[in-house]
């Protein structure tokens, strides 16, 4: 057991917080001999819940406010804000292979670990992911998962809290722990009804590619694909690249959000118009007399300068694709309507099988190299939208209902 000074009394004063989990010990660790402690006794376990408090409003890198970890008998919520606490024990579970760690909406926190150690988190499981593949929707909430599996209602009043301010309060670390002694139960429930569905392996595979590396570790020449750019030619492209770059690797720099050096917005249309002075470059939209001519003008123009720089045949190509084919519309509407219908019958959520972007690839490509065609989506749906895209099959509305005919 945790000793007792593992609670500062000034801050906490209970064992206990969910009526519903009384053999639940739950505790506010901010000693670094208690982390060590706690983190000996849930490296016995074959799981773990995890999830992390965090602010990244004023910064670049996120500033971790708090740590909750829960086992089956204990639970905690660790501050690694207190001047000189070893998390070193904290960082070597999320790094034991022995220990599954269970997140909800697992991205950040795992971003926040690899930012931490270097390395992702594993083994794990989402919640939210699993949920998806037992018919609770598209990216169902946490507090969503609660009320429909547990039955009970989280208090959100400290969910938009400054989790930097300290003292907590004991609401705060109530709220706090709450995720994570929910989050076994919620975990145990979806791991039955995965298994009873045989869906286990699906949702596994899908997991998984949260713990791809690379979707941490951020390739700084590939960050101008994500700017919005009208109508790029090859040149735009190779200045929106060394412009993007710059302003990454200012903000990381200065730790603020990179927003704060220079917009999106104005990212395009400075690689659009390529500005070689602070004169040019106080004439174009969206950029004003303090950016064209403050600390960053001089870093801007460099930057123009090298993408202009760019040999024509290293420049990026636009990504136009194919031009959408007559009917195009009207064919997407129909997969989009296949795919709700098989995902609704499957009881999965639309959004693991196709999005958008892919819906459009199949309708424009004879061979769309996208997820729907792999796998177990291939099997409830992408055989079936070829088929429609075909004309082999149809759909047709019967009231309120969509249903499959042969053409």
């Amino acid at each position: 057991m945790i000793p007792a000074t593992t609670i500062n009394i000034n801050q906490i004063s209970f064992n206990q917080i969910s009526h519903r989990y009384p053999t639940i010990k739950q505790l506010f660790i901010n000693k670094s001999y208690d982390v060590a402690s706690f983190c000996d006794l849930a490296a016995k376990s074959n799981f773990v819940a995890v999830d992390t408090e965090f602010v990244r409003e004023k910064t670049y890198w996120p500033i971790l406010c708090l740590i909750q970890i829960a086992t089956r008998d204990q639970a905690v919520a660790i501050d690694p804000l207190v001047k000189g606490i070893d998390l070193e024990p904290i960082y070597d579970l999320m790094k034991n292979n022995s220990v599954l760690k269970v997140f909800h909406a697992a991205s950040q926190d795992m971003q926040i670990m690899f930012n931490a150690i270097g390395q992702v988190p594993a083994p794990v499981f989402d919640t939210q992911i699993g949920a998806m593949f037992s018919g609770y929707g598209d990216q169902p909430a946490y507090a969503t998962l609660v009320e429909k599996i547990l039955g009970e209602s989280i208090d959100k009043r400290s969910q938009m809290t400054d989790w930097s301010r300290r003292p907590l309060t004991k609401h705060q670390i109530n709220y706090a722990i709450g995720d994570v002694t929910h989050l076994i139960h919620v975990y145990d429930k979806l791991i039955s009804e995965l298994k009873t569905s045989n869906r286990i392996y699906w949702a596994h595979e899908e997991i998984s590619r949260l713990q791809d590396q690379n979707v941490y570790d951020t390739d700084l020449r590939e960050l101008w694909r994500k700017v919005r750019l009208r109508r790029p030619t090859r040149r735009s492209l190779a200045i929106l690249r060394e412009i993007t770059e710059w302003r990454e690797l200012t903000a990381r720099k200065q730790d603020i959000p990179k927003n704060w050096v220079v917009r999106d917005e104005s990212l395009a249309e400075i690689a659009l118009n390529a500005p070689q002075t602070r004169a040019d470059l106080e004439r174009v939209r969206g950029v004003n007399e303090r950016l064209a001519n403050g600390r960053y003008g001089t870093g801007l123009i460099e930057a123009v300068n090298i993408g202009l720089a760019v040999p024509e045949e290293k420049c990026p190509d636009p990504d136009r694709g194919r031009s959408p084919l007559r009917g195009h519309d009207t064919l997407v509407a129909l997969l989009q309507a296949l795919l709700k219908l098989r995902c609704d019958e499957n009881g999965i959520a639309a959004q693991l099988v196709a999005n958008r972007k892919e819906l459009d690839r199949i309708a424009t490509e004879d061979k769309p190299d996208v997820r729907a065609m792999t796998g177990w989506r291939k099997e409830i749906y992408g055989n079936d939208a070829v088929a429609l895209k075909n004309g082999e099959i149809a759909l047709t509305a019967d009231g309120l209902s969509v249903r499959i005919v042969k053409a």
